[in-house]
């Protein structure tokens, strides 16, 4: 027997205000400063990526030019183990400031005619969010010694999943996903809808073009890169040769063996290194509503 009317509405009322009260403690100026380090953090990253690619393209032997091998390169730094948890701790506070966007926009699941574009901003939220997460966490294992590179781990994971009834399929499957998050960075490059993520009136006018730019020049790299990754995880699951399953160091090795490589991954790097200064400009202005 359904609970009477007065008795839902005040659920749903208790529910709100419980949903309202997480969301303030989310915006506490405190957390706010923390999701901007980790920013901080996932441009410096970035920044260092292109480093590394330069280096590759130079001919030059150094880490792998990826999200590990940024962190990689922290931790053989000075003071490279406090950097791991600082960069750690900030990505994990942004992940957090991220994801919870999803308390703004929970209510539209319930309305019929808004569920599917609610839907969509609360995936992305999500997604945002683990990414961040993801990288936060790498750091802090970082941190503690548990160190591995991007690469061999993938053609690891690669390898058990083919050893299992439908593991080519299943691996088909990311691959597609992985190509389809590199076409969206690509058209999201394309078409600069990246720009909701900065706060655009607390950003001077001056600015404006060149934070879009950056952008721009950034998400296209990504996109590609991306998108590379994923058709060389195809050619894995279709050959069931595991030494092509290999993450953005693979995309970097496979660009610089190319006829033009050099070049080409030189122009890659230089658009991670925008995407990294992009990231910056979004620490000091930024915004997390996906559709604003």
């Amino acid at each position: 027997m359904s609970p009477p009317a007065p008795s839902v509405r005040a659920l749903a009322h208790r529910l709100h205000d419980v949903v309202v009260r997480i969301r303030r403690v989310t915006d506490h100026p405190v957390l706010v400063h923390l999701a901007r380090a980790g920013l901080i953090a996932y441009g410096a990253m970035h920044l260092l990526i292109a480093a590394l690619a330069v280096r590759m393209a130079m001919g030059l032997r150094g880490a792998d030019p990826d999200q590990t091998g940024a962190l990689l390169t922290v931790a053989g730094g000075p003071g490279g183990r406090l950097l791991l948890v600082a960069i750690g701790l900030g990505m994990l506070s942004l992940a957090v400031w991220q994801a919870a966007e999803v308390l703004l926009w929970w209510h539209g699941l319930l309305d019929g005619e808004h569920r599917v574009r609610t839907a969509v901003v609360c995936a992305k939220c999500l997604a945002k969010g683990a990414v961040y997460g993801i990288l936060g966490l790498t750091a802090l294992l970082f941190a503690l010694g548990f160190e591995y590179e991007a690469d061999e781990r993938l053609r690891e994971l690669t390898e058990e999943t083919l050893l299992i009834p439908g593991g080519a399929v299943l691996i088909s499957a990311v691959a597609a996903g992985v190509v389809a998050v590199g076409i969206y960075t690509f058209v999201r490059g394309c078409t600069g809808g990246f720009m909701r993520d900065i706060d655009l009136p607390a950003a001077p006018d001056r600015w404006e073009p060149a934070i879009e730019v950056l952008g721009r020049i950034g998400y296209l790299a990504k996109g590609v890169a991306f998108a590379l990754v994923g058709v060389l995880l195809w050619q894995a699951a279709a050959s069931h040769d595991v030494s092509t399953a290999t993450g953005l160091d693979g995309a970097m090795t496979a660009i610089a063996g190319v006829g033009a490589g050099p070049w080409l991954l030189g122009g890659v790097a230089a658009g991670f290194a925008a995407f990294g200064v992009y990231a910056l400009a979004r620490a000091r202005y930024p915004d997390r509503d996906p559709s604003s």
